[in-house]
């Protein structure tokens, strides 16, 4: 039997009684939004729509996604990806499990510096994926965006790990598994996160805004 999302008690500011609110809900006024599955358009306009509402309650003040995520649509994580670009707010990422394909992609475009892993968790990069099935020229219209959105992905994660646009090409034609120490020498994080201690709390932007990776567009193919 599934045992769903749970609800949380929370009091208001100035509140006399405590409030159940959904767990995310809470999790949110801790400036924590939590990726736990497939990324489609749902669950991507939920998560901005968190990114944008904390970005204009303190733009000052860093927000957390946490990640444990398989991928998902490419078009979908791109909404994310740019929105976690265009806020004012840094984006602390932090892996948790796995973060495979887009869930990856999302963990290397936090802000440089704080971009974390847990030490047991799995990340997995790849090309993207995709089908079609009509004419043919439906089919070489879908394979030309393939190949567009592969080189466009490709030219992103080489900016945010300092990796060679080659060896993104080669390594990225396969699935490819690393650890999180094996993903922090690669450049896809910055910090394995040994306590709990260790993890960036409460952070404010010091002077500019921390580096980020280049912005993009996407489509509507797996990764």
């Amino acid at each position: 039997m599934p045992i769903g999302y749970p609800s949380v008690p929370y009091r208001l500011p100035g509140g006399q009684m405590e409030e159940w609110v959904h767990i995310y809900t809470r999790l949110s006024l801790e400036r924590i939004i939590f990726l736990g599955e497939e990324i489609d358009d749902e669950i991507a306009n939920q998560i901005i729509a968190f990114l944008l509402y904390l970005d204009s309650e303190d733009p000052g003040k860093d927000i957390y996604i946490y990640i444990n995520s398989p991928g998902g649509m490419v078009t979908s994580g791109m909404a994310i990806y740019d929105t976690m670009q265009h806020i004012k707010s840094d984006v602390v990422t932090i892996c948790m499990g796995l973060a495979a394909s887009m869930g990856s992609f999302l963990l290397a475009g936090g802000t440089k510096g704080k971009r974390l892993a847990l030490p047991h968790s799995r990340i997995m990069i790849h090309q993207p994926s995709g089908g079609t099935r009509g004419q043919a020229s439906d089919i070489e219209i879908e394979a030309r965006e393939i190949l567009r959105i592969r080189h466009q992905l490709n030219g992103i994660y080489a900016d945010n790990t300092g990796q060679t646009l080659a060896k993104i090409e080669k390594d990225m034609d396969r699935d490819f598994f690393m650890s999180a120490e094996e993903a922090k020498e690669y450049g896809l994080i910055d910090r394995v996160i040994e306590e709990r201690s260790s993890v960036i709390t409460g952070g404010r932007r010091q002077g500019g805004r921390g580096q980020r990776g280049r912005g993009a567009e996407g489509a509507g193919e797996e990764f």
